[in-house]
């Protein structure tokens, strides 16, 4: 009998990540290795275990998750996004929980693009009056 497993893809800023639950005894496993290795700073580990500690499932499910672009913090966002959605196809019962905490919410906050005639976004050149 094959092992069943959920799939979902979650984003944050430019990072996807595909994650893949299966039953097992809780490793979390990002992009071949331990989410410890992978992810230096406990806070990006905690984000990371929020909507599995919160379905009160910790320690019954493996997590594999194949995340690509932007930097840690959005590839940590973005695994949280995967996770949360793999645990609802699971278990739609968790549903209104995560979406309550908004981990279901795709967060839609991007770098804001440099314009012409300027040093940035927003920030301008200094201003001369003579």
């Amino acid at each position: 009998m094959a092992e069943i497993q959920y799939n979902a893809t979650g984003r944050r800023k430019t990072s996807v990540a595909r994650v893949t639950m299966t039953a097992g005894d809780g490793q979390i496993i990002v992009n071949n290795k331990p989410a410890d290795v992978y992810f230096p700073r406990e806070t990006l580990r905690m984000v990371i275990r929020q909507p599995i500690e919160l379905a009160g499932i910790t320690g019954k499910y493996n997590v594999s998750a194949t995340v690509t672009g932007g930097g840690l913090t959005g590839q940590a966002g973005a695994v949280r996004h995967g996770i949360a959605r793999a645990i609802v196809d699971m278990n739609s019962d968790l549903r209104v929980r995560l979406k309550k905490e908004g981990f279901l919410r795709r967060d839609p906050r991007e770098k804001e693009r440099k314009k012409y005639g300027q040093k940035g976004a927003r920030k301008r050149f200094q201003f001369s009056k003579r």
